[in-house]
């Protein structure tokens, strides 16, 4: 990337099946297995009436953020997912061939936008969001366009990066040659380094989130906290 070097300064991890930073430096060396399967986080730092209805991947999204606090009041939210509320979405298509018709709350919670929304909302964050698909479902891109984000912003330090995929309903999974776990992650990436930071340039393997964040683990200099 051009106009500097982007430190990773922070990491936050959420996936079902693992539950510290030992367990997510395991699953690293091949050690520890994520758990396919539906359950969530359950965030009970938010209220139940809110957090209640939400699906995976809002509360892994939610969960991952509020690991990495404190943030800067403005610091910028940047969301990427390849599946976005896909179980939302499923439910909302048989709704329609059943009942042709649906209920403006379920739309509203199965935008794709709707996890890093629901998020700033429930942690009272007012620095704003971007949320991205990818184009050909990479990765890299989406880092390298957050990356930006700060390196090209002229006035941000930092940036929240959030990656999040829920597992998919068992009538999708014919779509996917190898079905790819539940996970959420978020970093911090700076302009300036830190006690304990990681140069973004050091990875070049960028094209797959679980590759990446296992890389990230294997550098030895920064952990998942929560």
């Amino acid at each position: 990337m051009n106009g500097g070097e982007l430190y990773v300064t922070r990491l936050s991890a959420w996936a079902p099946g693992i539950g510290s930073s030992g367990e997510w430096d395991e699953w690293a060396l091949d050690m520890r297995n994520i758990s396919s399967c539906a359950k969530g986080p359950d965030i009970s730092f938010t209220d139940p009436l809110f957090h209640r209805r939400l699906s995976q991947i809002s509360k892994m999204t939610i969960q991952v953020i509020h690991d990495l606090l404190p943030l800067e009041e403005n610091t910028k939210l940047f969301f990427l997912s390849f599946r976005g509320e896909l179980s939302r979405q499923y439910q909302i298509n048989k709704m329609l061939i059943k009942e042709d018709t649906i209920m403006p709350a379920a739309f509203s919670l199965s935008v794709f936008n709707a996890p890093v929304a629901l998020a700033s909302i429930a942690l009272g964050l007012k620095g704003g969001y971007s949320a991205l698909y990818p184009g050909s479902n990479s990765f890299a891109a989406g880092l390298a366009a957050a990356a930006a984000a700060v390196l090209f912003s002229g006035t941000a330090e930092e940036l929240a990066f959030v990656y999040a995929d829920e597992q998919p309903p068992p009538e999708y999974r014919c779509f996917f040659r190898e079905c790819p776990p539940p996970l959420a992650f978020g970093l911090i990436l700076s302009r300036a380094p830190r006690s304990f930071s990681v140069p973004l340039s050091l990875f070049k393997e960028r094209g797959d989130p679980l590759v990446f964040l296992k890389d990230l683990l294997l550098c030895g200099e920064i952990h998942v906290s929560s």
